[in-house]
This record gives structure tokens, sequence and C-alpha cells, in this order.
């Protein structure tokens, strides 16, 4: 189960990496890897039997997290028109 989970961070990794022309397949990485952490944070406290009320506030923190990188993402589209990287230049004028 640790192997799975290790290869399914690097490979969140990669993809964050490797992604530079769209916003959105950035912002859905970073979300693939909220969920891969909390996959990780679970299964560490099931193994040490510990209280599941912190897989509740992680789950809530991550979600403030997803709703304000969507809502950056809207008013980047909306003001930009696209969600590419490549318009956010300063120099392209």
């Amino acid at each position: 189960m640790t192997l799975l989970i290790f290869f399914m961070f690097i490979s969140g990794i990669y993809v964050f990496c490797s992604s530079r022309t769209h916003l959105l397949i950035t912002f859905f990485s970073l979300e693939y890897l909220v969920l891969v952490l909390f996959l990780l944070f679970f299964n560490f406290l099931i193994l040490f039997k510990v209280e599941l009320y912190y897989i509740l506030i992680f789950l809530v923190f991550s979600v403030c997290e997803g709703s304000l990188g969507l809502a950056v993402l809207v008013n980047m589209i909306r003001s930009h028109g696209n969600d590419q990287l490549s318009s956010l230049s300063i120099l392209s004028w």
C-alpha cells in the first residue's frame, strides 16, 4: 500500500512539474496531490489508532484551498480570456 501511495505521489509531482501551458491542469494536479496526502494521512491515523477528527480538519482546509483556487482561476479567465500561462507574461504587452 505504501508503494502504491508513493507511486501516486510521484506521478502527481511529475504532472505538476510537466504541465506548463494551462493553469487548469496544474490546479487538477495539485488537487490530486491533496487527495494522495489525504490517503496517506488516513492510513497513518488508522495505523496508530488516533482519532479521525484530524481528517475532518484536513478536508475542511483542502476544500477551502480548492474553492479559493477555482475562484482565482475563474477571475483570471474572466480578465485574460483563457487559462494559458503564456497570457500572464508581463513582457507580452
